[in-house]
């Protein structure tokens, strides 16, 4: 099945940058193991899956444990600063940094490793309550404050869109990134799940986060 669905997804992501005029080598397939098992996850890594992503810190751990260095691991879920450490061990790439105290804590804990930590800044383009991310009027004093931390290296940014019936009802967000990554000179925009992957790439998504459509479960 995991084979079936990789190469399912693989297909729709090329087909959909051919529709968007794109390479298909521009857009990195993070395979979303959040209820994924250890078995399952290594599966995807054997069928040639090069970026695996984790929500909780703890499942971030477990599977780099099982699993190592045959994949780049990205934390894609809400940080807590005292789990930071652990995620700076790990982690390619953060996705989830919405604050300078959590930046802070970042560039702590990298430079204790000697590492340049990239990340992205996540915005709530939605507005929604019940989600994470630094409102969009507050990106730009962000992005100052973490301009200052020399371990920390702002590669672009993340967001999650609202759940639709008519999935085009989602674009607005995607272009509202877009933009918000244009305006600041940033490089990556990390958007698009299983439901919304493909308007996400046509709106200039470089990174999708894809679960439920590789691994088979009910969310995300």
């Amino acid at each position: 099945m995991i084979a079936e669905n990789l190469k399912s997804v693989t297909q729709r992501i090329t087909r959909c940058c051919e529709k968007s005029g794109r390479p298909a080598n521009e857009i990195t397939l993070i395979c979303v193991t959040k209820e994924a098992t250890i078995e399952d996850a290594s599966e995807a890594v054997r069928l040639g899956a090069v970026n695996l992503g984790e929500n909780r810190v703890q499942e971030l751990v477990s599977k780099h444990k099982a699993i190592g260095d045959k994949a780049l691991w990205h934390l894609i879920g809400h940080l807590q600063t005292n789990k930071v450490r652990d995620a700076v061990g790990i982690a390619s790439l953060i996705h989830s940094v919405d604050s300078d105290r959590l930046a802070k804590e970042i560039d702590k804990e990298a430079a204790k490793l000697g590492k340049v930590q990239d990340i992205l800044i996540q915005v709530n383009v939605s507005g929604e309550a019940s989600k994470f991310g630094i409102a969009p009027e507050h990106l730009s004093q962000l992005l100052k404050e973490v301009s200052l931390y020399r371990n920390i290296a702002v590669k672009g940014l993340m967001t999650i869109a609202p759940e639709a019936e008519d999935i085009e009802k989602v674009r607005p967000f995607f272009h509202k990134l877009r933009e918000l990554k244009d305006r600041a000179g940033l490089q990556l925009l990390s958007m698009g799940m299983t439901n919304d992957f493909e308007i996400a790439i046509e709106e200039g998504s470089d990174i999708v986060r894809i679960g439920r459509a590789i691994f088979g479960w009910d969310r995300s």
